[in-house]
């Protein structure tokens, strides 16, 4: 995460809107191996993708899994439009739906120069977690 501007801006909004409620709000996890999810490893699930951008365990078992989408998530590394790529990650948020996640995706277009994603963010997460 260190090198990756949007994610630590995601991570520091959060930190900054709930950080002192405490051990009250839920743990939001960067760069997550889902195989350290305690319900995933308790089950025994294997799933295609297991390193996520951030993983949120809320109550109740409820686990969302939250992906800023940089090029690569969708072209080759020429940067041209990639079917195939695009075709992998929809199948792998499928399985990952399948079993248990709820996933949130972000564009990285949202978090570049002169957008403003903090309202966004904090809608975001007052909704998710409200």
């Amino acid at each position: 995460m260190a090198d990756n501007e949007a994610e630590r801006l995601l991570f520091d909004e959060y930190c900054k809107r709930y950080g002192t409620q405490g051990f009250d709000i839920p743990a939001l996890i960067p760069q997550v191996y889902l195989h350290y999810d305690p319900y995933t490893k308790r089950t025994g699930a294997t799933l295609p993708r297991q390193r996520m951008d951030f993983l949120l365990l809320l109550p109740s078992r409820r686990r969302v899994v939250l992906e800023l989408d940089g090029k690569q998530h969708y072209a080759e590394d020429d940067g041209k439009a990639s079917p195939r790529r695009y075709a992998e990650m929809v199948k792998e948020d499928r399985e990952l739906r399948l079993a248990g996640y709820e996933v949130y995706r972000f564009g990285g277009r949202e978090f570049m120069e002169g957008q403003h994603p903090r309202p966004m963010l904090g809608k975001f997460f007052d909704t998710l977690l409200g």
